[in-house]
């Protein structure tokens, strides 16, 4: 007879996503996973590697800290921390390029609740976390969502830094070149050349979903990633651009800020409607990471699994 599935006890967790430039640096990837692997606690439940984005992004999750103890430090807070250490001693943004723009050797790390957590747990995760970063590892970093006093928006905040701005023809290549006048949340005011910068947030569940064209026409694909962009009179909750992806390809790379409102399947079709109208095609496209229900899932069995261990 087959075994009941365990229920699902770790519920009150937070999910971490941390996105770091760099896929083409072996040594540096095994140092990264392993030290995830030092912290079980907040396991690495998903990675996703881009090759030809020279991107890497790590899902991990952990439990929160009760009301009463919401200053605490987190197994979830500690891992990130180590891992922004090790990324930073073993990668040199000044030796980076890659057609996805970016900010930083560590360029984005996101939080977001699950189970019975809440947003207010998650953004004291992502406040402490800043601050680690900027005032023991000396990196300027930058909050937005929830984590910011004015829920300053992850897009506001990168056009702002000038994320979307190539260093040539739709690559990034060195160092970024930051506003002298953006003052940061945590850390000092001037970016070390080899670090860059680091952007931290509390936000709801974001899926990612890229779609390929069969076109090297960056401008055809600007096209199209404005008109699927809500900010461009498209889809409500999505952000596009367009990204070279390898020598023979385009990808209109969306965030999903709620699927409820705008999924995957929606984006799929305008995409291949508005490319039909530019004379290329559409492929299949793809998301890079579980949903929530899936990190929940995964969280807790890896965390009941170690429970029953101790």
């Amino acid at each position: 007879m087959a075994m009941a599935a365990q229920p699902l006890r770790r519920l009150h967790l937070a999910c971490c996503k941390i996105y770091i430039s760099d896929t083409r640096n072996a040594a540096a990837l095994q140092e990264i996973e392993s030290t995830f692997r030092a912290h079980p606690e907040a396991p690495l439940l998903h990675v996703f590697e881009d090759h030809e984005y020279n991107r890497v992004g790590y899902t991990l999750a952990g439990s929160v800290c009760s009301s009463e103890s919401r200053n605490a430090r987190t197994p979830l807070q500690s891992a990130v921390t180590d891992v922004v250490r090790t990324a930073l001693r073993t990668i040199d943004l000044r030796q980076h390029s890659g057609s996805h723009p970016r900010l930083g050797v560590v360029d984005h790390i996101c939080t977001h609740p699950l189970g019975t957590a809440t947003m207010t747990d998650t953004t004291a995760i992502a406040e402490g976390i800043a601050s680690e970063i900027g005032q023991e590892l000396k990196v300027p970093a930058f909050l937005y969502g929830a984590a910011h006093r004015n829920g300053r928006p992850l897009d506001d905040i990168r056009r702002a830094l000038g994320y979307f701005q190539p260093s040539n023809g739709g690559l990034w290549i060195g160092s970024n070149i930051f506003p002298a006048t953006m003052q940061p949340d945590f850390g000092p005011r001037v970016a070390p050349p080899s670090s860059g910068i680091v952007v931290v947030g509390a936000c709801p569940w974001v899926m990612n979903y890229n779609v390929p064209l069969t076109t090297i026409d960056l401008d055809k694909g600007k096209r199209i990633a404005r008109k699927v962009s809500e900010r461009g009179g498209g889809l409500a909750k999505v952000q596009a651009m367009a990204l070279l992806h390898g020598t023979d390809c385009i990808e209109i790379a969306c965030n999903l800020l709620d699927t409820d409102v705008s999924n995957p399947q929606a984006v799929q079709h305008l995409v291949a409607a508005l490319a039909a109208k530019e004379g290329v095609q559409a492929s299949n496209g793809y998301l890079t990471g579980h949903s929530k229900e899936d990190i929940l899932r995964l969280a807790s069995e890896k965390l009941n699994a170690l429970d029953e261990k101790l």
